[in-house]
């Protein structure tokens, strides 16, 4: 009995000491998770390349972004572009969602900067407090990226913004040349952002250099502060003043449906009318024949761009502006006209 005793205990043991082993393995996950990727398709060429970009780049490191308000589709959108990019470079991802609020802008940003990011990309809904921001990850010598809205007028590394200038020129440009077989006055509106929004202002400045070229005089230029209803009350006050008018361009879409929606209750579907965003009501207006065509933004390419740029800079790189002195980089905009619905 006793020496059943013994081997019982003995089995016992042998199996806890397994046990442990086991479970001692299992907790160092990293390790195993990487290795099915270098074993894949069997061809060795292809998969070397895959875990230098990673090691190289990403490795432990991670990116944290800042986003303005992720209850609207346009940060959704540069959110996801963001993300897949940074999970794509093999980067850590943090994302910290500002709601709009400037406190929760400061004191979020700043948090990603103190958890040791790689690199901070923003969609600053309030550009004017980001000056805290950039002297924090710049004492910790972190890049910073901008993504759209504005800089603030400080030291960030660069900003991603559309190309707004030219999307004002290219909504100019069809404007012209749909009228330019019509028996119409050449007579153009602009239906302005807020003044402070000055990326958006770029989109009338673009707009009213071209259609001033092809002949066209700008009657007047009009702040409905990015809203539909202000954009109606905009519209209805440009056909009080001048009922001849041709063209309508307004800075953004929630504007540009809100005169197109006066327009239509005046009876008038003959004024071209056109906004910038690229926004689903504005899809579903052109489609309803009272919105001539919007300038569309592309925020996940935006956010793609952003991911890039940080990159860049945490390996060492320079990067090439479109302007040197503001450091901004443009992102491609597109006209969207019923042909593309």
């Amino acid at each position: 009995m006793k020496t059943k005793r013994i081997f019982a205990f003995m089995v016992c043991a042998l199996l806890a000491l397994s046990l442990f082993t086991f479970a001692g393995c299992t907790q160092d996950n990293p390790a195993p998770a990487e290795e099915p990727p270098a074993a894949t398709g069997g061809d060795e060429p292809a998969p070397a390349p895959d875990p230098e970009p990673a090691a190289e780049t990403g490795g432990d490191q991670t990116i944290g972004f800042s986003v303005y308000d992720m209850q609207y589709e346009f940060f959704q959108i540069m959110e996801e572009g963001t993300r897949q990019q940074i999970e794509a470079m093999g980067y850590g991802y943090i994302l910290h969602d500002e709601k709009s609020d400037e406190n929760e802008m400061v004191t979020g940003a700043i948090n990603l900067i103190n958890s040791g990011v790689a690199a901070l990309i923003i969609s600053p809904c309030k550009p004017e407090a980001l000056s805290s921001i950039v002297a924090a990850a710049k004492e910790k010598g972190i890049p910073v990226i901008v993504d759209d809205i504005g800089g603030g007028g400080t030291d960030y590394d660069a900003i991603v913004i559309s190309d707004c200038y030219g999307g004002g020129q290219l909504a100019a440009d069809y404007a012209a040349d749909l009228l330019k077989d019509q028996d119409s006055s050449m007579k153009a509106a602009i239906i302005k952002c807020e003044p402070e929004a000055v990326y958006a202002i770029r989109r009338g400045e673009g707009f009213k250099a071209n259609i001033t070229a092809a002949g066209f005089d700008v009657v007047t230029e009009i702040s409905g502060h990015s809203k539909s209803d202000e954009g109606y009350k905009n519209m209805q006050d440009i056909l009080a003043s001048h009922p001849d008018v041709a063209v309508v361009f307004a800075e953004n879409d929630p504007m540009a449906v809100g005169a197109a929606n006066a327009a239509a209750d005046a009876g008038r579907d003959d004024i071209i009318i056109i906004g910038f965003n690229n926004d689903p009501e504005a899809q579903d207006a052109i489609k309803a024949g009272i919105l001539a065509a919007t300038v569309a933004q592309f925020p996940g390419a935006m956010g793609k761009l952003t991911v890039e740029l940080a990159d860049t800079l945490i390996n060492g790189g320079t990067l090439a502006y479109d302007n040197n002195d503001t450091r901004e980089i443009f992102a491609e905009v597109k006209l969207i006209t019923p042909a593309d619905l």
